[in-house]
């Protein structure tokens, strides 16, 4: 009998410590709307090379789409060019007017970008 738990036991246990998921998903699910340290979009254009890169957060609008991953924003007083990654999903659609919030990756150089992993909508 003693044999029959342990087997079952060696079998089951990778079985219920994959069952736990993937709590890393879950704590990326976490929709913070307090203030944040936002980056000035001017600033980072004006000293931008090509060798720039910088984690930054920002916010404005999408106002202008240039194809089904890459967007002009705008913070009202300056623009970039942003690429959305793949795996950004939203619950509503988004307009010239909508305020987001981008979190994301400034690179600098000919044609500055942003490279965005995540949008919140304000």
């Amino acid at each position: 009998m003693k044999k029959i738990i342990a087997t079952a036991v060696l079998i089951l246990a990778p079985t219920i410590a994959l069952a736990g998921g993937d709590n890393h998903h879950k704590q990326n699910a976490v929709q913070y709307t307090g203030p944040v340290e936002l980056a000035n979009l001017t600033n980072l254009l004006a000293d931008s090379s090509m060798f720039t890169e910088q984690k930054v957060v920002l916010e404005g609008k999408l106002i202008r789409q240039i194809n089904h991953e890459k967007f002009i924003f705008s913070d009202g007083k300056a623009e970039v060019q942003v690429e959305l990654d793949d795996d950004i999903v939203l619950k509503q659609s988004l307009d010239a007017s909508t305020q987001v919030r981008l979190f994301g990756e400034f690179e600098g150089g000919n044609t500055p970008e942003i490279e965005v992993d995540r949008i919140q909508v304000l």
